[in-house]
């Protein structure tokens, strides 16, 4: 909660047009829902904002191939990042956990930069617990920058990492060295970050394999400062100043590099079962010479990147797939929704206490729940809370122009859309009523343990199964392979939400080999026969 005014100080006192390339043959009849398992690519942009597309009326900026997947996908009119800067965003959408229950909850700013823990869960390790092949290529965000910690991409799900780690060290475009999983890459400083990004991609999905996979790649692109190889190509005689024209590159270079991965998946065979999900981190930024108000960056809406307004959190969202149907979908989803949908699409049981609520059924036409509100944080900065039409926003003290006791503004954003007529006074009751559903919202992680755990003492591999989703687990099996491993097993009728089974298996021969050791642990759950698994 912010160390600011009280509901009632409040109250009492400051209330008183282009043409499309194709990116590829186009099947005549999309199927009207996904495959089962479908292999995910999730795209995460820097700081893109909502009206930085042709199809959300950017004029300025050609991005025929994002606008081509829209038109051909479901486009989420009113998606919501997790926050509207960087690293709370980022774990919102890893997380599943909007930022005022997340473990990040705010950028370094001068501070430590802060990190994921071992209590978090997220949407890599629930698909790679269930099977799926899968990689981060890009900026990470999540410090400290060194190996073998819980905030590491290796440690949170992912088999594969090539990138940036730390938030800082991601405004370079042409680093002196990179992360490979654990092992620092040393650069010549003279390699475009972005390109190196986008060769590991595409790499990663030619390489193929039995199993779906999952291919989350946040690129750095358009973030400050505007910097690409060469001059600005067609923006480069425009009558804009170099910051804005070189932005203008990057944002059409990120369209490019979309169409990239877009047409391996076709020429890969893989299109047909894939979902791309693309999306943005927060707001437009207005950095190192950028004037968002130039390209009407952020669209209809007020602010822009660490705003709480609408600029600052709305941003792009398409989801993409030869198997949806074109749609526009209205309904307000956030950032902390992916990783429930993505399990939603895996088969995977989606753990409780969550913030987030899948929107698969959006995909296809179907429907999904609706959020009760919309909450976002910054803490001793400003807070927001959404539920219908209304929006309430809550300064600290002192923050953008507010007094000693902070200011509270409501926004009936259905009449109002634009945030320009502050209704706080006239309607003081459900100010009051905001406030309380706000500082409800926001407090310790709700979470519970899920998944698979390992761990070797005394001469055992300890299993451990944790049933952290909303119904039981049943007919649980546990065992171990791989090494020498004899194949025990031991199987439980039942596992309860919130509780957990161990069993010990004795630390196979040759052990020491290399071979992998992997845990295993199969289960019923609403009727689903599932498989989780864990190399120790």
């Amino acid at each position: 909660m912010i160390n600011g005014p009280s509901r009632r100080t409040l109250l009492a006192g400051s209330l008183a047009g282009l043409t499309l390339p194709a990116l590829g043959p186009t099947p005549a009849m999309a199927s009207a829902g996904l495959p089962s398992r479908p292999n995910i690519v999730v795209i995460l942009s820097d700081d893109l904002g909502w009206g930085e597309i042709g199809v959300q009326g950017q004029r300025l900026i050609s991005t025929p191939n994002l606008d081509r997947l829209a038109a051909e996908g479901v486009r989420f009119e009113t998606a919501y990042s997790g926050a509207p800067l960087c690293a709370p965003s980022r774990c919102a959408l890893l997380t599943g956990l909007h930022a005022g229950h997340g473990t990040v909850r705010e950028n370094p700013e001068g501070g430590p930069q802060r990190s994921l823990t071992d209590a978090d869960l997220t949407f890599a390790e629930l698909l790679q617990l269930s099977g799926y092949r899968t990689a981060c290529f890009g900026k990470w965000g999540f410090g400290p920058e060194r190996p073998g910690q819980p905030s590491h991409p290796n440690e949170r799900g992912f088999d594969e990492f090539f990138g940036f780690i730390g938030h800082a060290h991601a405004h370079q475009y042409f680093p002196k060295y990179l992360w490979h999983n654990r092992a620092k890459v040393r650069l010549d400083g003279r390699s475009y970050a972005p390109d190196l990004f986008r060769e590991r991609a595409v790499e990663f999905i030619r390489r193929g394999g039995d199993d779906p996979f999952l291919l989350y790649y946040p690129t750095t692109l358009p973030h400050s400062p505007s910097v690409i190889p060469g001059d600005a190509g067609r923006y480069e005689d425009r009558p804009w100043s170099g910051p804005n024209r070189r932005h203008a590159a990057q944002v059409a270079r990120l369209d490019a590099d979309v169409a990239t991965l877009v047409r391996e998946l076709r020429a890969t065979g893989l299109a047909e079962n894939t979902l791309v999900l693309f999306t943005s981190d927060n707001g437009p930024h207005s950095e190192k010479g950028v004037t968002p108000e130039l390209f009407n960056s952020n669209g209809p809406w007020r602010g822009d990147k660490r705003d709480v307004y609408e600029g600052g959190i709305r941003v792009p969202m398409i989801a993409w797939s030869p198997a949806l149907r074109p749609r526009v979908v209205k309904q307000p989803v956030a950032s902390w929704d992916v990783l429930p949908t993505l399990a939603d699409l895996a088969g995977v049981p989606v753990p409780a206490h969550l913030d987030g609520l899948s929107f698969r059924g959006l995909l296809t036409g179907a429907g999904a729940p609706k959020h009760d509100h919309l909450v976002w944080n910054r803490p001793r900065k400003a807070q927001a809370i959404r539920r219908g039409r209304w929006k309430l926003v809550r300064f600290a003290p002192h923050i953008a122009g507010a007094g000693p006791e902070g200011r509270i503004e409501l926004y009936d954003l259905a009449k109002d859309p634009a945030e320009s007529r502050d209704l706080a006074a006239e309607r003081v009751e459900l100010v009051d009523e905001l406030m309380i559903m706000l500082d409800d919202s926001i407090g310790p992680d709700p979470r519970i343990p899920y998944g698979l755990k390992t761990e070797i003492t005394g001469g055992q591999v300890v299993v451990t199964l944790h049933n952290g989703s909303a119904a039981p687990w049943r007919e649980v099996k546990l065992s171990l392979k791989g090494a020498g491993a004899v194949n025990r097993a031991r199987t439980m009728p039942r596992v309860d939400p919130g509780t957990a089974i161990s069993v010990g298996f004795p630390l196979p021969r040759g052990s020491g080999s290399g071979e992998q050791i992997t845990a295993r642990a199969g289960f019923d759950a609403g009727g689903r026969s599932l498989s989780f698994r864990k190399a120790v």
